[in-house]
C-alpha cells in the first residue's frame, strides 16, 4: 500500500490542485453574477435604489447599508437558502415617495409586499423582469398611471393586488397570459376599457368608473358595491337590458339614493309614531329587548325556517353553548348561516342575543364576521351571517386536499395575520372597544380564499375606553383562558392577547389546546409543553407532523416567540394586539423578546405558577368550555 502511495502521489496532488482550481473558477463565476464590476452586490445596489426613492419617516430602512455585501441581514428582507433576496416586505410602514425601477434587478424575488403605505408615481415596468415573482401586493397606496403590460410576463404570479390606488387606463391584455393566478384585485382605481380574459379564480374590479366586458361594445359602469366573480362571467356577452340598467344607475345613483333615504326615514318615523315601540320586532312590549340594531335586515321566522328545510339536522354546521348553526338557502338563492339561539329566556340567552347583535353591528372589518340580519319573535331568536365555505380553522387543521394539508404553513401564517388585524380593530378602532374573550381556532372562520374571519362575539364584552378591565363571570374555553381571568374574573384586551397566543400554538402544532394532553400523550396543557421544547431548543418537535417538514424554521422561531410573549403570566407584560401584528409582520420582535428575557428574573418567576396547568388544577372556579357556533 505504501508503494502505491509513492507511485501515484504525484497524480493525486495534481488532481487535488485541479479540483481546487475548478472550485475557484466556480466561486469567481458566482461572485461575478452577484457583484458589479466595482465589487458591489447587485441586490444591494437595487435595494439601495429603492431606499433612496422612498420617504421613511420611522427609519424602518435604517439597517439598509450601501457598504454591506449581505442584504439578508437587513430588516424587512428575507432570503432563500442560496442567499438571494426572495421577499421584499414593507407593509404598513408609512412609506411615501416612489418605487424605483431598480426593483427589476432583484430577479430572485418571490414576494413584493408594499401594501398600506402612501407610495405614489407609476408602477415600474421593470417589475415584469421578476420571473420568479409569486405575490405582488401594491394595494392601498397612491400609485397612478397605467398598469404596466410587462406584468403579463410574470408566469409564476399567483396573487396580484393593485386595489385602492389611482391607476388609470385599461387593464393590459397581457395579464391573460398568466395561467396560475389565484386572485386579481383591481378594485377602487380609475380603470376603464375592456377586461382581458384573466384566468384567476377570483377577480375583483369594484369601484372603477367604466369597466367593459370581453368585447369592446359590452361596457357597464361598476358601482361601489361588493363584487367578486370567476373570470368566466366576463366571457359571455352582457345582457342589453343589464347594460342600460347599469348606465342609468351610474348617472342617477346620487339622486336615487337620496330619494330612497327620504322614503325610508319617513316610513320609519311613521311606523314608530303609529306603534310607539321598537320598530325592529314583531313582539309585544314584554318581549321587546332594547337592542340598537343599526341597518340590519330583519327576517321572518317563516322565511328562515324554510331556508333551513325546517331546521333539518342535515344542515347543521355546528353546535354551541347558546345555539345551533344551520346552513340556509334564502329565496334569492344566496347561502347563509343561521344561528338559532336555544333557551333564550334562560340566564345568558337574551344577554347573548343582545351582546352579539349589538357588538357585531358596530364592528365592520374585512377580518371580522359581519352580521347580515336577525329574527326575533316571542319564542325565537335567530342571527343570520355570511356562509363560510371553508369552515373554521379548527375544522380544517387536520383536513387534506389532494393529499396535502388544507392549511399549509403559508396559509397558517396568513390566518395569524388576519386574526391579528381583526382583533386590532376590535381593541383599538371600535368605540367602545370590544373584547372577544374566546379567541381560539374554532372561532376563526375561513372564507373562500382561506382568509381569516374572527367570529363568535357571543362572549364579547363592550368596554368604554375609560375602563381598563371588567369583572364578569368566567366564560370561555379551558386552555385559552388567561390566568388573571381564570383566577379573578377580570378581563381586558390582554385576555384576548393571551387567547391569540394559544391560537398561534394551535396553528403551529395542529392540536386544539384543550385536546392536546390526550393527543400528544402529555400531562398538562399545550403552553407548558411548548415552553419546555423552546427552552430545550427543540422547536421542530412541536410542528404539526402533517406539514411533513414544509415550514420555515426562522418563521417558526418568530411565531413561537410571539406566542410566548402573548401568553406571559402578567398581563401588563403582554404586548397590545397592534404590537403583536407588527411583530408578526417582522417589526420589533427581536427587541421585545430580548426585553422579555431581562424582566423574567428568578424573583419574578417565583411569584408565578410553574405551569399553566397548575393554575387550572388549583382554581376553584367553574369554567364553562363551550363552542359558541362552530364552523359556519
Amino acid at each position: 500500500m505504501e508503494r502505491q502511495v509513492v507511485n501515484y502521489g504525484g497524480f493525486e496532488y495534481c488532481l487535488v490542485f485541479w479540483l481546487l482550481g475548478l472550485l475557484l473558477l466556480l466561486l469567481m463565476e458566482i461572485s461575478s453574477a452577484a457583484l458589479s464590476p466595482s465589487g458591489v452586490n447587485y441586490e444591494v445596489q437595487a435595494l439601495m435604489a429603492i431606499k433612496y426613492e422612498l420617504t421613511d419617516p420611522h427609519n424602518v430602512l435604517e439597517s439598509w447599508d450601501t457598504n454591506s455585501v449581505d442584504p439578508c441581514s437587513w430588516r424587512m428582507i428575507m432570503c432563500s437558502l442560496d442567499g438571494s433576496v426572495s421577499t421584499l416586505g414593507l407593509p404598513s410602514q408609512n412609506l411615501s415617495g416612489t418605487l424605483s425601477p431598480g426593483i427589476g434587478n432583484l430577479t430572485n424575488l418571490q414576494s413584493v409586499l408594499l401594501q398600506n403605505n402612501a407610495i405614489s408615481g407609476r408602477i415600474p415596468a421593470a417589475i415584469g423582469n421578476l420571473e420568479k415573482l409569486q405575490t405582488l401586493d401594491l394595494s392601498n397606496n397612491t400609485f397612478s398611471g397605467e398598469i404596466p403590460s410587462s406584468l403579463g410576463g410574470l408566469k409564476n404570479l399567483n396573487y396580484l393586488r393593485l386595489n385602492n390606488n389611482s391607476l388609470t387606463g385599461s387593464c393590459p391584455q397581457s395579464l391573460s397570459n398568466i395561467e396560475g393566478l389565484t386572485l386579481v384585485d383591481l378594485s377602487y382605481n380609475n380603470l376603464s376599457g375592456s377586461l382581458p380574459r384573466i384566468s384567476a379564480r377570483t377577480l375583483k374590479i369594484v369601484g372603477n368608473p367604466l369597466i367593459c366586458g370581453s368585447k369592446a361594445n359590452n361596457c357597464s359602469s361598476v358601482l361601489p358595491e361588493p363584487l367578486s366573480f370567476p373570470p368566466d362571467a366576463l366571457r359571455g356577452q352582457l345582457d342589453a337590458g343589464k347594460k342600460s340598467h347599469h348606465v342609468v344607475l351610474a348617472f342617477g345613483a346620487s339622486f336615487g339614493a337620496a330619494f330612497v333615504i327620504v322614503i325610508i326615514v319617513g316610513f320609519l318615523v311613521w311606523w314608530r309614531y303609529r306603534h310607539n315601540q321598537q320598530i325592529f320586532f314583531d313582539v309585544n312590549e314584554h318581549y321587546d329587548p332594547e337592542v340598537r340594531l343599526g341597518h340590519l335586515k330583519r327576517f321572518s321566522f317563516k322565511e328562515l325556517r324554510a331556508a333551513t328545510d325546517h331546521f333539518n339536522s342535515k344542515n347543521i354546521l355546528g353546535r354551541g353553548g347558546f345555539g345551533i348553526v344551520y346552513k340556509a338557502c334564502l329565496n334569492d338563492g344566496s347561502v347563509v348561516a343561521v344561528k338559532r339561539l336555544k333557551d333564550y329566556n334562560a340566564d345568558g340567552g337574551e344577554i347573548q342575543f343582545q351582546t352579539e347583535v349589538e357588538t357585531i353591528s358596530l364592528a365592520v372589518h374585512r377580518n371580522l364576521l359581519r352580521l347580515w340580519g336577525f329574527c326575533s319573535t316571542q319564542h325565537e331568536r335567530l342571527l343570520v351571517y355570511p356562509y363560510m365555505p371553508n369552515g373554521s380553522v379548527a375544522s380544517r387543521l387536520k383536513d387534506h386536499i389532494h393529499g396535502r394539508p388544507a392549511l399549509d404553513w403559508t396559509r397558517r401564517k396568513r390566518i395569524a395575520l388576519g386574526t391579528a388585524r381583526g382583533l386590532v380593530y376590535l381593541h383599538e378602532q371600535c368605540d367602545p372597544k370590544i373584547i372577544h374573550r374566546d379567541v381560539k381556532a374554532a372561532n376563526i372562520l375561513l372564507d373562500e380564499d382561506f382568509e381569516a374571519v374572527v367570529g363568535d362575539f357571543g362572549l364579547a364584552k363592550l368596554l368604554d375606553h375609560r375602563d381598563s378591565h371588567v369583572t364578569t363571570a368566567v366564560r370561555g374555553t379551558v386552555g385559552h383562558i388567561a390566568p388573571e381571568y381564570l383566577s379573578t374574573g377580570q378581563s381586558s384586551e390582554k385576555t384576548d392577547v393571551f387567547g391569540f397566543g394559544i391560537l398561534l400554538l394551535e396553528l403551529i402544532t395542529g392540536h386544539k389546546a384543550l385536546d392536546f394532553g390526550r393527543a400528544a400523550n402529555q400531562k398538562g396543557v399545550m403552553l407548558d409543553w411548548v415552553k419546555k421544547l423552546h427552552q430545550d431548543g427543540r422547536l421542530s418537535q412541536m410542528v404539526d407532523k402533517d406539514l411533513k417538514g414544509n415550514f420555515d424554521l426562522i418563521e417558526l422561531e418568530e411565531m413561537v416567540q410571539v406566542a410566548l410573549l402573548c401568553t406571559q403570566f402578567n398581563p401588563s407584560y403582554r404586548p397590545k394586539m397592534s404590537e403583536v401584528l407588527k411583530m408578526l409582520e417582522g417589526d420589533g420582535l427581536a427587541e421585545r423578546w430580548e426585553a422579555s428575557q431581562r424582566i423574567e428574573t428568578p424573583r419574578f418567576r417565583s411569584c408565578e405558577p410553574q405551569r399553566y396547568s397548575d393554575l387550572i388544577e388549583e382554581s376553584s372556579l367553574i369554567v364553562e368550555a363551550m363552542e359558541l357556533s362552530g364552523p359556519r
